[in-house]
């Protein structure tokens, strides 16, 4: 049985739909990432999960138990949930250990078992030296640890985490997303994570649901949806690509600078006649002088319009006869040319996704 079921749950406000049609089921230990612009409904979506508002349609299940309908709403306190907010919300008049056991204070559990569950859980997130110290003592970091620290420690049915790490810089943002995925390997815990930080889904999730405009896009694992997306919204949103129009014939798709027979294309259905495909910029390859075309690949000439280098590659604009819009191409730092160079683009046909 599924740990959380989301069926058909909807929410208006007014006139405006902010979620519509959603569908979900999260397996007993798995994190699933609501991912999205702003205004897409990933928010309005964890509330609803967590309580604080009622859908108008659908409804919300853990474990089997209808806990949300347009009807009835279980108040977010019986839910056995836990939820990290944007700003932490810990009690600045209370230690890294007293906020760390508020809650299992408030459960009413014993002296000895809150020490020893607050001393296991420091020790898991690393701040056991910092435990007498108070919020305004410590880094925007450590204050995401101590927020993990009291919402796994009452062992919630579902942690769930709203954008918990938007107020850290890059760095200690890069060190959280691998530390909120330590925590969630080392407990097992459900969690439901929003975000619109494409990187920080890809690296915490096991699966992502990219939502635009209340709906859900797609459904996937972080490589599954890089290298297969279904829709032109998901290939543009997770990563950069290239977009690429062809018309269909008996047997190839001419793309202006090359074509492609049609049995390399990799499609869930039958061709239409118009055809678009996402390319990846690192999928492309740039050579400077013909050569012979492996198996499978296909080759164009074009010529470098600009280029930027950005420490770990480069990335250049391609013009390809025929196309009308430049390539953006993504080669290793040691791959150098200049604007105004003819090169030779070179892509494996495999890596030509159909989207609709």
């Amino acid at each position: 049985m599924s740990r959380l079921v989301l069926r058909n749950v909807g929410r208006t406000f007014g006139g405006v739909t902010a979620v519509d049609d959603f569908n979900l089921a999260l397996e007993e230990g798995e994190l699933v990432s609501l991912l999205g612009p702003s205004g897409c409904g990933k928010t309005t979506t964890l509330r609803m999960i967590a309580g604080f508002m009622a859908p108008t349609a659908g409804t919300i299940e853990v474990d089997g138990q209808v806990i949300s309908s347009p009807a009835s709403v279980l108040p977010p306190e019986k839910r056995g949930m836990s939820m990290i907010f944007q700003s932490y919300a810990i009690w600045p008049n209370m230690t890294v250990a007293e906020n760390v056991g508020f809650g299992l204070k408030v459960r009413k559990l014993g002296g000895d078992e809150i020490r020893r569950r607050v001393d296991e859980i420091l020790e898991v997130v690393q701040m056991s030296a910092l435990r007498d110290r108070y919020p305004a003592e410590l880094s925007g970091g450590q204050q995401q640890r101590v927020a993990l620290a009291r919402s796994i420690v009452v062992k919630p049915a579902l942690l769930l985490l709203d954008e918990p790490l938007s107020n850290l810089d890059a760095n200690l943002r890069e060190e959280m997303r691998f530390e909120i995925r330590r925590l969630h390997d080392e407990f097992k815990i459900a969690m439901v994570y929003v975000t619109h930080d494409q990187a920080e889904a890809m690296v915490t999730s096991d699966r992502i649901v990219v939502m635009n405009k209340g709906r859900i896009e797609q459904i996937d694992a972080p490589y599954a949806l890089y290298a297969r997306p279904r829709t032109r919204f998901v290939a543009g949103f997770i990563g950069r690509t290239n977009f690429l129009e062809g018309k269909a014939n008996a047997v190839s798709v001419d793309f202006g600078a090359f074509s492609v027979r049609k049995d390399a294309l990799l499609s869930e259905g039958a061709l239409p006649d118009r055809v678009l495909v996402s390319l990846r910029p690192q999928s492309i390859h740039l050579v400077r002088h013909e050569q012979a075309i492996a198996e499978g690949h296909c080759r164009a000439r074009g010529r470098v319009e600009r280029r930027a280098y950005l420490g770990e590659y480069w990335d250049y604009h391609v013009a390809l006869e025929g196309v009308a819009e430049p390539l953006r191409v993504s080669t290793r730092a040691q791959e150098v040319f200049q604007a105004g160079d003819t090169v030779f683009v070179d892509v494996e046909a495999a890596q030509l996704t159909v989207i609709s």
